[in-house]
C-alpha cells in the first residue's frame, strides 16, 4: 500500500464568476522512503498540492489517503495530530520565532506533543547536532546566517523523527553552498528511511531528486523516476 495516494483530486477557491481551479484531477502515489521533487513555476498549483499533502487544506473533490486513512473524513484534532507527529515541515522563510533561541525553536513542537522537558532537551540537542549546529543552540535567528536558520528549521522538523519531511523551497533563500548543505542533510534523512518531498521551482534542485513530478496549470504533466546507476 502506498504511503500517500491521491485519486482525482481537485481544489477550487472562491465561487461563481470568481471560482478558481488550483488543482484539476490530480492522481498520485508516493511510497515510503521515496525522495521526490514536485516542480513547477509560480502559480502552477504546486503549493496547493503541498498544502493537500501536508493536511493543511482539504480537497474540493477526489480522495486523499495518508497511511490508508481518508484525510477528508478525519477530525480537525486528528489532522492536527498528523501534522504534528507524521509530517516535518521545512519552509523557505524558515518560520522561526525571533525571540526564541535555536534550541527553543526546535523544542516548541515537542512541547505541543506533550513530551516531558528531559526528553525534549535530548531530542532538540540531538537534532541540532545532526545539522551541525550544537554550538549555536543559544543563538537567536537574528544572530545566525540564512543557512544556519534553515538548518534550525530542519532540526525542528526532524526532532520528533516524523516519517515524512515536506520541504517548501528549502533552498530558495540560500546561496549555492548553503543550498547544497541543506540538500545533503535531506539526502541523509532519506537514507535513514524518511520520505522526502520537496516543492521547488528550481529545475536544478528538482533534478537532484530520485523522482520528479512536474505540475502546470493545476495538473501533473510528467512524473519521471531517475534511472539508477
Amino acid at each position: 500500500m502506498a504511503l500517500i495516494e491521491l485519486k482525482n483530486i481537485s481544489k477550487y477557491y472562491g465561487g461563481g464568476e470568481n471560482k478558481t481551479c488550483a488543482l484539476s484531477d490530480v492522481s498520485l502515489k508516493i511510497n515510503r522512503g521515496e525522495f521526490i521533487a514536485i516542480a513547477g513555476p509560480s502559480g502552477s498549483g504546486k503549493s496547493t498540492l503541498m498544502n493537500m499533502l501536508g493536511c493543511l487544506d482539504i480537497q474540493s473533490r477526489g480522495e486523499y489517503r495518508l497511511g490508508g486513512a481518508d484525510v477528508a473524513k478525519l477530525s480537525d484534532k486528528k489532522l492536527s495530530k498528523i501534522r504534528n507527529r507524521e509530517i516535518g515541515f521545512i519552509f523557505q522563510s524558515f518560520n522561526l520565532i525571533p525571540n526564541l533561541t535555536a534550541w527553543e525553536n526546535v523544542e516548541l513542537p515537542l512541547i505541543y506533543r506533550g513530551i516531558n522537558s528531559t526528553v525534549r532537551k535530548e531530542l532538540s540537542l540531538n537534532a541540532l547536532e545532526r545539522v551541525s549546529l550544537k554550538n549555536r543552540i543559544n543563538h537567536r535567528p537574528s544572530q545566525m546566517s540564512g543557512g544556519q536558520q534553515q538548518r534550525v528549521a530542519i532540526a525542528r522538523a526532524i526532532a520528533a523523527s516524523p516519517p515524512i519531511i515536506l520541504a517548501d523551497e528549502p533552498t530558495g533563500n540560500l546561496d549555492s553552498k548553503c543550498g547544497a548543505d541543506v540538500m545533503q542533510i535531506l539526502y541523509e534523512l532519506n537514507a535513514q528511511g524518511k520520505t522526502i518531498i520537496i516543492i521547488t521551482h528550481d529545475d536544478k534542485i528538482a533534478a537532484l531528486a530520485a523522482r520528479t513530478i512536474r505540475v502546470t496549470d493545476g495538473r501533473i504533466v510528467s512524473d519521471i523516476t531517475a534511472k539508477s546507476s
